[in-house]
């Protein structure tokens, strides 16, 4: 049976996190909690979202709507649409009649930062402009629904809490593209537009080359809501366990308690038994999450995705990817692929596993306080993060196995076809699907490459094929191998080129390109019509590989 109207809909509210954590002691009862202020101590603000004027329908995810049992009728429904354009008015018993919004720290790299917070403390970090509205039970799993661009909250540093169009499609793109590509994701729900609200950001005049936005645009305010187990980050427990060791309230370690026993409950309860000692708990959720972030940034490299900004407040604590800001998808194969101008190399594509080790130790540093005093029990935990570098290493040696139809991991083999992409400027996605095919000539590969090869690297790709297929043999049946490895490299990916007339189409509000690109998303691995695949199965252009907001952009949204 699926929910067909809001009355069913709000029936599915169940509200663990208001209900088992603190709320800022300083905050409104009724969520009128817009302006920006310094949060001192709690673990989320009670606010209101600010509606969408003359909000329009864009898209919601079929996909999702079915695995929540949500009737798409409810697209239709007025009320339904209201709370996801952020008019939360409309709830009625037993939901709330507010949202929240929660605070956590900043590390950049390991490397705890306060100095973007405009009171010089790092109480003013937090959900600047994400409201979650919804959290409840579905088919018995629970699910937070929370808006991207509700509004301001008391984080927002002084800016107008909204997302502009452009951001919110490749948000709500993205998220159901990684789901279908079998990566751990926050996913999208539906997706607003107010034509009649513009919002002004810095962004890249038509044909502009240059690297930092030029020019500032009035874009359509729009809010995607994406959907999540939790929204907890490793900022988050990195909030509480920075007041801890500043005595900053006599309640700062009870609350880090609160954080993370609230972390095991929604994102790690079926795999750690409650009724083992807390220490024991906090020793298991480290492993856990060990596993599932190694494994996450794995899936990462292997679809070529890079997440330009993996700061520890973009890391879910869940081990997921969260937060579709300024991320990219690897087209011409560079290891240093980085597609957000602010991002640096060191949030680069091959450097993430490092990025994440970086995340992971702040994790390990917030989780220290609490077995504080159990010398037996900081030892486990220390071993546990010293033993990232090894799990991180097994994960991506499987990765790169499975994208070659390997049954073990050959380094040498590997390291060589690495240094031949780079070489010949390969397509990363294309050449993959290619070795799908397990070719035995050069020339199958060669429309994956963006120049032409001189004789030298023919020579090299010849033997280095000659070399993989004769391990390929080993590895079983040619064509049940060919088949696996064609379940993991996908056929088609994210192309920045061919996203950019989806929303620019959509400001006019013509969402057409939207719902193709849905679907060529929604089944990534398959091979697509004789039309879809020409269009979106080939090279990127020239005239895109410096042009602003394509090859390289900005967070700004």
């Amino acid at each position: 049976m699926h929910l067909t109207n809001f009355a069913e809909f709000a029936q599915q509210a169940d509200y663990s996190l208001l209900d088992s954590l603190n709320a800022d002691p300083q905050a409104t009862s009724d969520g009128n909690d817009h302006r920006p202020r310094q949060v001192f101590s709690g673990h989320y603000v009670p606010v209101t979202p600010t509606p969408l004027p003359k909000p329009e329908y864009v898209a919601h995810s079929s996909t999702l709507f079915n695995e929540l049992g949500l009737s798409e009728e409810l697209v239709n429904n007025e009320k339904f649409s209201r709370l996801f354009s952020a008019d939360i008015s409309v709830a009625q018993e037993p939901m709330r009649p507010y949202g929240w919004a929660t605070g956590y720290a900043l590390s950049i790299y390991g490397s705890e930062y306060i100095q973007q917070c405009p009171f010089g403390t790092g109480n003013g970090y937090g959900d600047g402009r994400a409201i979650s509205v919804f959290e409840g039970l579905f088919k018995g799993s629970r699910w937070e629904m929370q808006l991207k661009g509700g509004g301001p909250t008391p984080y927002c540093r002084g800016a107008d809490g909204r997302a502009v169009l452009r951001s919110s499609v490749r948000e709500f793109l993205a998220q159901e593209f990684m789901h279908a590509l079998g990566v751990p994701s926050s996913r999208s729900l539906t997706l607003y537009v107010s034509h009649s609200e513009q919002v002004s950001r810095p962004w890249y005049s038509a044909n502009s080359s240059s690297f930092d936005p030029n020019i500032m645009v009035n874009n359509p305010a729009a809010i995607t809501t994406r959907v999540a187990a939790s929204f907890l980050r490793v900022g988050q427990l990195e909030l509480f366990a920075r007041r801890v060791r500043s005595n900053a309230h006599p309640n700062a370690l009870n609350e880090l308690q609160m954080i993370v026993m609230h972390l095991i409950e929604r994102n790690y309860r079926q795999e750690i038994d409650r009724n083992l000692d807390f220490s024991d708990q906090v020793i298991e959720l480290a492993r856990l999450f060990r596993a599932r972030l190694a494994a996450l940034v794995a899936n990462w490299i292997r679809i070529g995705y890079c997440q330009g900004n993996f700061n520890s407040d973009n890391c879910a604590a869940g081990g997921y990817t969260l937060d579709y800001g300024p991320f990219g998808f690897c087209e011409l194969f560079e290891p240093r692929f980085q597609p957000w101008t602010g991002g640096g190399e060191h949030f680069s594509f091959f450097n993430q596993s490092l990025a994440a080790e970086a995340n992971y130790q702040m994790f390990w540093l917030a989780l220290r306080p609490l077995l504080d005093g159990n010398s037996d029990a900081l030892a486990r935990l220390d071993l546990i993060r010293e033993g990232f570098g090894e799990v991180m290493d097994r994960e991506i040696e499987a990765m790169w196995a499975s994208k070659l139809g390997l049954i073990n991991y050959n380094a040498q083999l590997v390291n060589e076809l690495v240094q031949l992409m780079f070489s010949s400027k390969a397509d990363y996605t294309i050449l993959f699907r290619q070795l799908s095919e397990l070719p035995e000539q050069f020339a199958a590969l060669q429309e994956s490459f963006y120049l032409p090869c001189p004789e030298e690297l023919k020579s090299k790709w010849t033997n280095w094929l000659q070399r993989w297929r004769d391990e390929i043999k080993t590895s079983g049946n040619p064509k049940e191998t060919s088949a696996a490895m064609q379940m993991v490299n996908p056929k088609y990916t994210w192309r920045e080129w061919l996203i950019v007339p989806a929303y620019e189409k959509a400001a006019h509000a013509d969402y057409s390109l939207i719902k193709e690109l849905q679907a060529v998303f929604s089944n990534p691995y398959t091979e697509q019509s004789a039309e879809l695949n020409a269009k979106y199965n080939r090279l990127r252009p020239k005239e895109y590989f410096s042009a602003g907001g394509v090859s390289h952009y900005s967070c700004s949204s």
